[in-house]
Protein backbone atom coordinates (compact mmCIF):
# COMPACT_ATOMS: atom_id res chain seq x y z
CA UNK A 1 0.00 0.00 0.00
CA UNK A 2 1.10 3.50 -0.85
CA UNK A 3 1.94 6.32 1.73
CA UNK A 4 0.18 8.67 0.23
CA UNK A 5 -1.90 11.93 1.82
CA UNK A 6 -4.14 12.70 -0.61
CA UNK A 7 -7.71 11.26 0.66
CA UNK A 8 -10.42 10.41 -2.63
CA UNK A 9 -14.08 9.99 -1.75
CA UNK A 10 -15.08 6.40 -2.93
CA UNK A 11 -18.47 6.22 -3.14
CA UNK A 12 -21.19 8.97 -2.76
CA UNK A 13 -21.93 9.05 1.34
CA UNK A 14 -24.83 7.02 2.31
CA UNK A 15 -27.52 8.13 4.80
CA UNK A 16 -30.10 5.55 6.54
CA UNK A 17 -33.09 6.39 7.65
CA UNK A 18 -32.21 7.24 11.23
CA UNK A 19 -29.27 9.11 10.34
CA UNK A 20 -31.41 11.91 8.29
CA UNK A 21 -30.77 14.26 10.97
CA UNK A 22 -28.46 17.20 9.91
CA UNK A 23 -26.02 17.40 13.11
CA UNK A 24 -26.03 13.54 12.42
CA UNK A 25 -24.34 13.98 9.54
CA UNK A 26 -20.70 13.60 9.61
CA UNK A 27 -19.03 11.29 7.59
CA UNK A 28 -17.36 9.27 10.89
CA UNK A 29 -21.20 8.43 11.58
CA UNK A 30 -22.41 7.72 7.62
CA UNK A 31 -19.21 5.33 6.83
CA UNK A 32 -16.03 3.76 8.17
CA UNK A 33 -12.79 5.67 7.73
CA UNK A 34 -11.28 2.94 6.20
CA UNK A 35 -13.65 2.43 2.99
CA UNK A 36 -14.02 6.56 2.67
CA UNK A 37 -10.57 6.36 0.39
CA UNK A 38 -9.37 5.12 -1.83
CA UNK A 39 -5.70 3.75 -1.11
CA UNK A 40 -3.72 2.43 -4.18
CA UNK A 41 -1.93 -0.51 -3.98
CA UNK A 42 1.02 0.15 -6.89
CA UNK A 43 2.10 2.67 -8.56
CA UNK A 44 0.20 2.03 -11.83
CA UNK A 45 -3.03 2.17 -9.83
CA UNK A 46 -1.82 5.51 -7.98
CA UNK A 47 -0.63 6.71 -11.71
CA UNK A 48 -4.37 5.75 -13.29
CA UNK A 49 -6.08 7.54 -10.44
CA UNK A 50 -3.82 10.43 -10.78
CA UNK A 51 -4.56 10.14 -14.55
CA UNK A 52 -8.66 10.29 -14.08
CA UNK A 53 -8.25 13.33 -11.78
CA UNK A 54 -6.40 15.36 -14.03
CA UNK A 55 -8.84 14.51 -16.88
CA UNK A 56 -11.52 15.56 -14.78
CA UNK A 57 -10.01 18.88 -14.04
CA UNK A 58 -7.88 20.02 -16.91
CA UNK A 59 -10.44 22.11 -18.77
CA UNK A 60 -11.61 23.58 -15.08
CA UNK A 61 -11.30 27.64 -14.44
CA UNK A 62 -8.01 28.09 -12.43
CA UNK A 63 -8.10 29.07 -8.88
CA UNK A 64 -5.97 29.09 -6.26
CA UNK A 65 -7.62 25.96 -4.90
CA UNK A 66 -7.23 24.08 -7.66
CA UNK A 67 -3.57 25.01 -8.36
CA UNK A 68 -2.54 24.39 -5.08
CA UNK A 69 -4.30 20.31 -5.57
CA UNK A 70 -2.70 20.04 -8.88
CA UNK A 71 0.79 20.67 -6.79
CA UNK A 72 -0.16 18.49 -4.51
CA UNK A 73 -1.05 15.61 -7.16
CA UNK A 74 2.39 16.83 -8.82
CA UNK A 75 4.20 16.63 -5.44
CA UNK A 76 2.99 12.50 -4.53
CA UNK A 77 3.72 11.73 -8.05
CA UNK A 78 7.42 13.06 -7.24
CA UNK A 79 7.90 11.31 -3.66
CA UNK A 80 5.80 8.42 -2.73
CA UNK A 81 4.84 7.16 -6.25
CA UNK A 82 7.92 7.44 -7.49
CA UNK A 83 9.54 5.77 -4.38
CA UNK A 84 7.01 3.04 -5.35
CA UNK A 85 7.48 3.22 -9.27
CA UNK A 86 11.40 2.30 -8.87
CA UNK A 87 10.22 -1.15 -7.28
CA UNK A 88 7.96 -1.82 -10.67
CA UNK A 89 10.99 -1.43 -12.98
CA UNK A 90 12.47 1.15 -15.32
CA UNK A 91 9.12 1.30 -17.75
CA UNK A 92 7.16 2.46 -14.97
CA UNK A 93 9.78 4.99 -13.61
CA UNK A 94 10.33 6.85 -17.61
CA UNK A 95 6.17 6.68 -17.67
CA UNK A 96 6.09 8.20 -14.17
CA UNK A 97 8.33 10.83 -15.16
CA UNK A 98 6.49 11.80 -18.22
CA UNK A 99 3.48 12.11 -16.23
CA UNK A 100 5.28 14.60 -14.09
CA UNK A 101 6.13 16.81 -17.00
CA UNK A 102 3.44 16.62 -18.47
CA UNK A 103 1.32 17.78 -15.49
CA UNK A 104 4.06 20.72 -15.04
CA UNK A 105 3.59 21.98 -18.67
CA UNK A 106 -0.18 22.06 -18.00
CA UNK A 107 0.69 24.74 -14.79
CA UNK A 108 3.16 26.47 -16.89
CA UNK A 109 0.39 26.44 -20.29
CA UNK A 110 -2.84 27.41 -17.63
CA UNK A 111 -0.44 30.10 -15.41
CA UNK A 112 -0.30 31.48 -19.01
CA UNK A 113 -3.72 31.86 -20.02
CA UNK A 114 -3.69 29.49 -22.63
CA UNK A 115 -6.33 26.90 -22.75
CA UNK A 116 -4.94 23.19 -22.56
CA UNK A 117 -5.64 20.85 -25.31
CA UNK A 118 -5.78 17.28 -25.38
CA UNK A 119 -6.08 15.20 -22.12
CA UNK A 120 -4.00 12.33 -20.68
CA UNK A 121 -4.23 8.48 -22.08
CA UNK A 122 -1.81 6.20 -21.35
CA UNK A 123 -0.08 8.73 -19.35
CA UNK A 124 0.89 10.59 -22.22
CA UNK A 125 -0.85 13.58 -23.41
CA UNK A 126 -3.07 12.60 -26.23
CA UNK A 127 -4.48 15.50 -28.65
CA UNK A 128 -7.80 14.89 -29.83
CA UNK A 129 -7.53 15.40 -33.55
CA UNK A 130 -7.56 11.47 -34.11
CA UNK A 131 -10.68 10.21 -36.50
CA UNK A 132 -13.50 9.00 -34.50
CA UNK A 133 -15.05 6.18 -36.63
CA UNK A 134 -18.72 5.75 -36.44
CA UNK A 135 -20.07 1.74 -36.46
CA UNK A 136 -23.47 1.15 -37.39
CA UNK A 137 -25.20 -2.29 -36.61
CA UNK A 138 -27.34 -3.51 -38.76
CA UNK A 139 -29.13 -6.86 -37.71
CA UNK A 140 -30.05 -8.85 -40.68
CA UNK A 141 -32.72 -10.87 -40.36
CA UNK A 142 -34.23 -10.16 -36.77
CA UNK A 143 -34.53 -13.55 -35.48
CA UNK A 144 -30.88 -13.69 -34.04
CA UNK A 145 -28.32 -11.70 -31.62
CA UNK A 146 -25.46 -11.67 -34.44
CA UNK A 147 -24.59 -8.87 -35.92
CA UNK A 148 -24.27 -8.15 -39.19
CA UNK A 149 -22.74 -5.25 -41.51
CA UNK A 150 -23.32 -4.61 -44.74
CA UNK A 151 -20.38 -3.09 -47.28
Amino acid sequence: MLNTMYNIPTVPLKVNKSQRSFHNLSPRNIMPADHRYIQPQSAKEAMELIQKLFNSYRNAPLTSELLNYHNNLVTRLNDDIMAAATTEGPKRVEQLTGMIELMQAWTRIRLSGRPFLGKMRHFKLEDGNQPKYKRRIHKINGTSNHRASRH
